[in-house]
């Protein structure tokens, strides 16, 4: 994994496949000519990819050095007290590292679970022996050494994974590498997110995960509405009601030095937002 921040968009917006006609093997040479240099496929609700097209993908994506990264299932919940649950979610994350292999990605970000009925303790106990349980199932596949899994911080209080848990939940093995959602904390933080939680969750990690695993985290980042529950909806980074304001992340990212892939989530403007962000690091900070 090369050392250097990358930045792109999760999906590309409708209006640009409308307008330019394009077909998913151009969305690389694309991204390439926006200048930028990353790209997140999304599975959040289905595999809507032929397995051949994703070797196709990671074809274009190696010509053009786009680093790829996926979005297993959102349905995805390793808390659930449903054995069966398990078997599913197991199959899940492997056909989503199936695909990333294909398209010769490096990170699969995953939602981890809701509380549900239970106590918080205990469905995070049980997350935790689950996510050991499948790393357990897969560490003698030599084709994913170069492959971390990404668990995410999430949005609203009830699912599990605020920055703490992720960062908790990652020490469990070194094939873990956090994905930090700073839409997702700040609905957590009703708004509050600043420069010194920011840099607290940076420190926690060096402190908890080390600097490689650290400095070449997975940032989403995305404009959020919330609510007394946390997260309502995704926004546009032009959205003025919400934030977060991404000078202060970017800001903190140069002063850690860190080399994170930073991920637009927009609503509907994502690649447009993913310049931006671009264009704010390389001009402003």
């Amino acid at each position: 994994m090369k050392e250097k921040i990358r930045f792109g968009p999760s999906g590309i917006q409708a209006n640009i496949f409308k307008e330019k006609k394009m077909k998913t093997l151009d969305i690389p040479k694309w991204i390439k000519n926006e200048n930028l240099d990353a790209y997140e496929v999304c599975f959040g609700t289905s595999f809507n990819m032929k397995l051949e097209t994703a070797k196709k993908i990671g074809i274009e994506a190696k010509k053009e050095n786009i680093l790829i990264s996926l979005h297993a299932p959102y349905y995805i919940n390793l808390g659930s007290p449903n054995e069966e649950a398990e078997k599913k979610d197991f199959e899940r994350l492997e056909k989503s590292l199936e695909y990333l292999k294909l398209m010769k990605g490096k990170k699969l970000v995953f939602h981890i679970g809701s509380e549900g009925k239970e106590t918080r303790d205990i469905v995070l106990e049980r997350i935790k022996k689950r996510i050991i349980k499948f790393l357990k199932k897969i560490e003698n596949d030599i084709s994913l050494r170069n492959i971390f899994l990404c668990p995410e911080t999430m949005g609203k209080y009830s699912q599990i994974g605020n920055p703490d848990e992720i960062i908790d939940i990652c020490s469990l093995n070194k094939k873990l590498i956090p994905t930090f959602d700073f839409g997702h904390i700040n609905c957590l933080l009703q708004g509050n997110l600043n420069e010194e939680e920011i840099k607290r969750i940076f420190l926690l990690s060096f402190e908890k995960l080390g600097d490689f695993r650290t400095k070449n985290c997975h940032i989403h980042f995305s404009k959020i509405e919330y609510g007394a529950k946390g997260e309502k909806k995704h926004l546009n980074y032009s959205d003025t009601d919400f934030g977060p304001d991404f000078k202060i992340l970017g800001k903190i990212i140069k002063e850690l030095q860190l080399t994170p892939t930073i991920i637009t989530e927009s609503a509907t403007d994502m690649l447009d937002d993913a310049k931006t962000l671009k264009n704010i690091f390389n001009e402003k900070i």
